[in-house]
């Protein structure tokens, strides 16, 4: 199994704290880096400079919203990344929720997994220099000046490896079909059933080789003294997802810990924070359910920790270190 580091997003970490974290795995021999991206801090730019001050790891986008450009924008933004890094870039991809796509980008949350589908297949045509039809949306007419063009930007990869941040069933299902790699978020390597199997399954059903995909989690991770302090460390991430990623309707990580089978504390969460009770919100969060999604150890577990990920089938791990961001890289070195 091979491990990488989360550099999260802003306000997570500061941009120089990011770049720290980057430049350490980098000398530490980490597999790769990844950053994501929320409405503030976009990925593009900063794998960008990270490339610059980097020259071994891979760079990751975890992941690059879909609604924030179009399929074409997005394939020049890879290609780009990809030739000012010599050839480190993997793409992950994401729908994001509906108050993020219709809120901050204007773009109906609909159709989820055919718009994936077809984004996939055009950023696919447009990296292998495919001449492009004319992009414009079904039933919007234009001037009649629109032209097919083909990317003028070649990547130094022959294929740039195309990752899909999904969460539902049927989306996994998708992601086992068409990418080269999925990205779960707060997975439970202990029930590995629900998001693991299913997509060993869904590979099968495909009649694609496990060994050409990638199943990676981004897990929040704190290496403290004490167990008790790198719970403390980690449970922010998980109560910022549970309360604030999604509307109280539609949260795709409570629907997540309700299939762990911790719905009613996830719920419980989400109802405090929307309410403003952020200290209610993180006192209802079972420390029972933040150990099962992340990696909050002392020293001397962490071995265990990250073979439990090993053991359940994952091929890269994507810690977020929490705490002390940088000891925690440094212990995480010592366990690949």
């Amino acid at each position: 199994m091979r491990i990488g580091i989360g550099t999260g997003y802003w306000p997570w970490f500061t941009f120089e704290r990011q770049v720290e974290m980057a430049v350490l795995a980098d000398e530490l021999g980490f597999d790769s880096i990844w950053a994501s991206e929320g409405w503030g801090q976009d990925v593009v730019s900063f794998l960008g400079y990270v490339a610059a001050r980097t020259e071994h790891v891979r760079l990751g986008t975890a992941i690059m919203q879909i609604p924030a450009r179009p399929p074409t924008t997005a394939a020049m933004a890879a290609a780009s990344l990809d030739v000012i890094s010599g050839g480190r870039v993997s793409l992950g991809l994401g729908l994001s929720g509906p108050q993020v796509s219709e809120g901050w980008y204007g773009v109906p949350f609909a159709q989820p997994l055919a718009r994936t589908r077809a984004y996939v297949e055009a950023i696919r045509r447009a990296l292998s220099g495919e001449r492009m039809p004319v992009q414009l949306p079904d039933g919007v007419a234009g001037t009649g000046l629109g032209k097919e063009l083909r990317l003028l930007a070649r990547p130094v990869q022959q294929q740039i490896s195309i990752f899909l941040g999904v969460t539902s069933p049927k989306a996994i299902e998708q992601c086992a079909e068409i990418a080269d790699g999925w990205l779960g978020a707060f997975v439970d390597p202990s029930q590995r059933s629900f998001e693991i199997d299913a997509l060993v399954a869904g590979l099968a059903a495909a009649g694609r080789p496990r060994e050409e995909f990638t199943v990676a989690t981004l897990t929040p991770t704190s290496v403290a003294p004490t167990v008790a302090e790198a719970i403390a460390n980690v449970k922010p991430w998980l109560v910022m997802y549970l309360g604030a990623m999604g509307a109280k309707e539609k949260n795709f990580y409570v629907e997540l810990a309700d299939r762990y089978g911790y719905g009613d504390p996830a719920r419980e969460v989400q109802a405090k924070y929307l309410d403003g009770d952020r200290t209610g919100a993180a006192a209802a969060l079972p420390d029972e359910l933040v150990q099962a999604v992340s990696i909050a150890t002392d020293p001397a577990g962490l071995p265990d920790r990250v073979a439990a990920y090993r053991e359940a089938g994952v091929d890269l791990l994507i810690a977020i270190p929490g705490g002390d961001e940088l000891g925690t890289i440094r212990a995480l070195a010592g366990a690949h």
